[in-house]
């Protein structure tokens, strides 16, 4: 193998700035033609319909060429997985290797999102590596579907597969990976693990195209420049805040373990010219349980955080790094040690980037949002009786609540969590009855669930379905069902709602699931029925516009009792008209 990190032949090629804009260009609609892969060939709903993998391409050493995040939070999942491969292999690198990998104490972010890289070979050089990563309907572990709030320890919650080779030079290896699937419960990941093969070979096909009709020369010229400059746009995004220290803190509520326990996220962010340092420092120590995060599930919610700060138009490729430190101590919660159960780590994002947007708020007042609403996850597995087969689902339909509004802009209503928004798709509600033995009874917006303010959050929803499966076992794994986990406001917005889940069963038992807990022996007929919280207001809503809170009020986002409560705008309840006089009494305007 013959390595393309350097240009193996010693040429040297001239770089025109448009033609790196096209090659850029190029790179990122290779990651969609993957993406679109997966959505047509995956079978399981949590891809397919959800959306959970992220595609990208990668050069000869593994840095980031291009990537398209289909959730946010698995910005930084495939880089650091990929540099794991490349240093446990070595020279043992061939055309038609194929790779699988999803360990999260080397380089993974869940064990549950299992990687599949490519390497990409133009003749005997090895240029780039194509991959793709998607959230398996089941890894493995003491239980179905890979969340296990009793975990203790990683062995007891997945599979772990450092990096493995699966097929040799074109050839699959029939016994490793009738080793793997031996140790996954359903079939349909190894339809999905083939799916992301067949994504990886459009990465492969398309960064060959590439090099084909530019020339090795070039493509590595203008890959350098392109990395040369998305860092001088994030230094320059970086200049434009001012130098200083910035500190922000959240809190983690319920480890799964101990009643009341909280973990605190401490944060020091320092800017000094054109470079920045995100410092974990003091944050809590990792817990028993599973409410820990790897290195680098902290790192991409902190990525996707920090990209939200900054020009949306600047290029996903390793430029974004130089410029970025983080500073996240080994054995915090934020960064666990070996052997520690992790799977609860991407849903640690939602804090981090709430600890993230305080630091910032002063610096950057026009760029963070308020709170978003924390997750409230709830997985089903069980015995479909109308096909006699398993089903296993993550019920995004439910979870999806509001997001912080911020400067001149509401909160996006039923957006869902801050780690997978804008990406993470609610389940279509005739698809989600078919894939599981389910009847959605309603799925609405929740009144009043937003955080008031001149800008207000983001509407939260309430869902109700009967079970109709069988043997069925719930898993949650979130919070924000405390006080102090309300999506926050933002100079004098107001809090969003509380999360709430229960399982009313035929018999008249309710059985309110804590936030990390596995709720068992479902009986069908059960009705499940969750609210998930509306997102933090931004600025005092006595400076909303009253014919703003008259919308809301004449669509049912807010009733007429919060609009006067909440925004001090009298609005008569049969005619829905603003009382003008008794709004500017009410408004202290008088």
């Amino acid at each position: 193998m013959t390595s393309a990190a350097a240009n193996p032949a010693g040429e040297t090629a001239a770089v025109d700035p448009i033609l790196a804009s096209v090659i850029q260009r190029r790179l990122k609609s290779i990651t969609e033609e993957m993406g679109l892969t997966l959505l047509r060939t995956t079978r399981s709903p949590i891809l397919n319909e959800a959306r959970d993998f992220v595609t990208g391409l990668y050069d000869a050493n593994g840095d980031m060429l291009e990537q398209t995040e289909y959730i946010p939070v698995l910005a930084f999942a495939l880089q650091p997985a990929c540099k794991q491969v490349i240093s446990f292999f070595g020279d043992d690198i061939h055309p038609g290797d194929v790779i699988l990998h999803n360990d999260v104490f080397s380089g993974g972010n869940q064990n549950n999102d299992v990687a599949v890289f490519r390497p990409v070979f133009c003749g005997e050089t090895l240029v780039a590596w194509s991959a793709c990563k998607g959230h398996q309907a089941d890894i493995g572990g003491a239980v179905a579907g890979g969340y296990n709030p009793e975990a203790r320890e990683v062995w007891q919650e997945a599979l772990r597969i450092p990096p493995l080779k699966i097929y040799d030079r074109g050839t699959l290896r029939r016994d490793v990976w009738g080793m793997v699937f031996a140790n996954i419960r359903y079939p349909i990941v190894q339809e999905d693990i083939r799916a992301q093969i067949g994504g990886t070979v459009v990465g492969e096909r398309g960064v060959r195209e590439l090099v084909d009709r530019y020339g090795l020369a070039s493509f590595l010229a203008h890959k350098d420049y392109l990395f040369d400059r998305t860092e001088a746009m994030v230094a320059a995004e970086i200049a434009g805040i001012p130098d200083g220290v910035y500190k922000g803190q959240s809190t983690v509520y319920y480890d799964g373990v101990t009643d009341g326990s909280e973990m605190l996220i401490n944060l020091a962010v320092t800017v000094a010219g054109d470079a920045v340092t995100f410092d974990f420092t003091g944050t809590a120590p990792q817990t028993p349980g599973f409410v820990n995060a790897p290195f680098s599930a902290t790192a991409s919610a902190l990525m996707l955080t920090f990209l939200m700060l900054i020009n949306p138009d600047i290029p996903h490729n390793a430029g974004l790094l130089r410029r970025v430190k983080i500073v996240n101590p080994e054995g915090s919660f934020l960064n666990a040690a070996f052997p520690a159960a992790t799977t609860f780590g991407n849903s640690i994002t939602g804090p981090t980037s709430d600890a993230i947007f305080r630091a910032f708020a002063d610096a950057l007042p026009h760029m963070v949002s308020a709170g978003w609403n924390r997750s409230l996850n709830i997985g089903i597995t069980g015995h479909d009786p109308r096909r006699d087969r398993p089903f296993v689902d993550i019920l995004f339909l439910a979870l999806k609540g509001g997001s912080g509004a911020t400067w001149q802009a509401d909160g996006y209503d039923h957006i869902g969590l801050i780690n997978c928004a804008g990406g993470i798709l609610a389940q279509d509600y005739e698809m989600f009855e078919i894939q599981n033995p389910v009847r959605l009874v309603r799925h609405e917006y929740d009144p009043d669930s937003a955080g008031a303010g001149r800008w207000r959050g983001g509407v939260g929803t309430e869902t109700e379905f009967r079970i109709e499966g069988e043997k069925v076992t719930a898993v949650a794994f979130g919070d924000g069902v405390e006080e102090g986990a309300r999506a926050f406001g933002l100079f004098g917005g107001q809090d969003g709602s509380l999360n709430t889940a229960v399982f009313r069963q035929p018999d008249g038992i309710e059985r309110v699931p804590k936030t990390k807990q596995i709720v068992r022996d479902i009986p069908g007929g059960t009705v499940f029925v969750q609210k998930a919280g509306g997102g933090g207001g931004y600025g005092d809503p006595n400076e909303r516009p009253p014919e703003a809170v008259l919308d809301d009020v004449r669509n049912g986002m807010v009733s007429v009792e919060a609009a006067r409560r909440a925004y001090g705008v009298v609005i008569d309840a049969e005619t829905l008209t603003v009382d003008e006089a008794a709004t500017r009494e009410a408004r202290g305007q008088a």
